[in-house]
């Protein structure tokens, strides 16, 4: 009896708990725009959003009148590390998918190079 009273006290503040843990992240995450990047894709995504775009190639161009392109690729891309050079210095080479298109970018200290979209 004990052991079933102690587990109902353990689930009772676990419970509690989470409870807190849900409604004050969630409540920091929509006021300050916090976002919690984990996995490997969020959290080169989130380092390329938060650097000033330099454009090879006259692709400036194609990027100014296409916002939707943009957001498509440095918010929703999917990085494919198989093919991308992870390890080159200074630069690191990635390459973003989206729906249709690849894009190569390079992944400077100061900036984001965008190479070529095929």
């Amino acid at each position: 009896m004990a052991f079933l009273k102690r587990l109902g006290w353990y689930l009772v503040g676990f419970s509690v708990g989470i409870v807190f843990l849900v409604f004050f992240l969630k409540k920091k995450a929509d006021g300050t725009g916090t976002e919690f990047c984990y996995f490997p894709n969020c959290r080169v995504l989130k380092d390329l959003r938060a650097k000033p775009i330099r454009y090879e190639n006259g692709l400036e161009a194609q990027f100014e009148t296409d916002s939707i392109l943009w957001r498509s690729f440095f918010k929703e891309g999917d990085i494919d590390f198989g093919q991308s050079d992870t390890k080159s210095t200074p630069c690191k080479t990635y390459f973003i998918s989206n729906d249709t298109q690849t894009m190569k970018v390079e992944n400077c200290p100061d900036e984001v190079v965008v190479i070529s979209i095929n």
